[in-house]
């Protein structure tokens, strides 16, 4: 006959399954992010992330790469916050649920599981040759934007739902309007689960491949305007490490993506307990 679990012993075995689960996911992080740094950081240097790229990569240093990452990464950024969080406010605050609004969320889900290869051949089509843009950062920043608007657009609109009814009871009562109990109650009481999903678009603007070599180009130089070709340092690594032209130069390149998304994430943690604690 079989023995009935106690209660204690089941909360042991659940703990213990949790705490398996979060140790293997930490140890998984540490492995990559450890080979990764391993073998690139004794590549890193002063002349190597500030100097130009040579011979296709297989001399010289990044720094066309990394002002490419970030001119890409900021117009994608710069495009699809305010659209993501506008839509999320709309969905949440402006509107009843209603067929349009679920269409909205069917659209935004589709698109969060489109592949980036996809969003790829859609920039390179739509914006490289329909529109005569050509390889730029701007058609590479407007394709980001289009890939990362689901993301933004989920997280914002679930952290406006979290935020208690009762703070727009008491924002109308005392005379407010929508838009003044929206801008000033609720926003800032969302912004930590909105800087999650902005971070998180940021994150993968950085480290996006397969969309950005298909609409930015593959330029070794410096761009200087929203038209010129970029290379990404995401690019440059898998050009690097595809045509085998210097594995000690794609490494080093990893590791500088590696700790600047690091770096990422460690000032958007630091800038959310601070809006935490502000309005806590």
């Amino acid at each position: 006959m079989r023995l009935p679990v106690s209660p204690r012993n089941t909360q042991a075995m659940a703990q213990a399954l949790l705490w398996a689960a979060g140790l293997l996911t930490l140890l998984v992080l540490i492995c990559i992010v450890g080979f990764v740094l391993k073998q690139g950081l004794p590549v890193l240097s002063a002349e190597f992330l500030t100097g130009r790229i040579q011979d296709m990569g297989k001399a010289g240093g990044i720094f066309p790469a990394i002002v490419g990452t970030f001119y890409v990464a900021l117009v994608g950024l710069v495009i699809a916050t305010p659209l993501g969080v506008g839509t999320a406010i709309y969905l949440t605050e402006y509107t009843q649920e209603s067929r349009v609004t679920q269409v909205i969320r069917f659209g935004a889900d589709c698109l969060a599981g489109v592949p980036s290869i996809i969003f790829g051949l859609f920039g390179f089509v739509f914006f490289v040759v329909t529109l005569k843009l050509g390889w730029c950062v701007l058609s590479g920043g407007l394709t980001l934007a289009f890939m990362i608007l689901p993301t933004i657009i989920r997280t914002a609109e679930e952290a406006i739902k979290a935020v208690p009814y009762a703070y727009r009871e008491v924002g109308f009562v005392l005379g407010g309007t929508k838009w003044q109990v929206v801008s000033r109650v609720v926003l800032p009481r969302a912004l930590p689960g909105i800087l999650t999903g902005i971070i998180l678009g940021l994150g993968r603007c950085v480290s996006e491949t397969a969309a950005v070599i298909f609409t930015a180009g593959l330029s070794v130089r410096v761009p200087v305007s929203l038209l010129d070709p970029a290379r990404t340092m995401s690019v440059h690594f898998y050009i690097l490490a595809r045509e085998g032209l210097s594995m000690e130069n794609a490494y080093g390149t990893a590791a500088a993506l590696v700790i600047a998304i690091l770096i990422i994430n460690l000032a958007a943690y630091h800038l959310m307990q601070r809006f935490v604690a502000r309005y806590s």
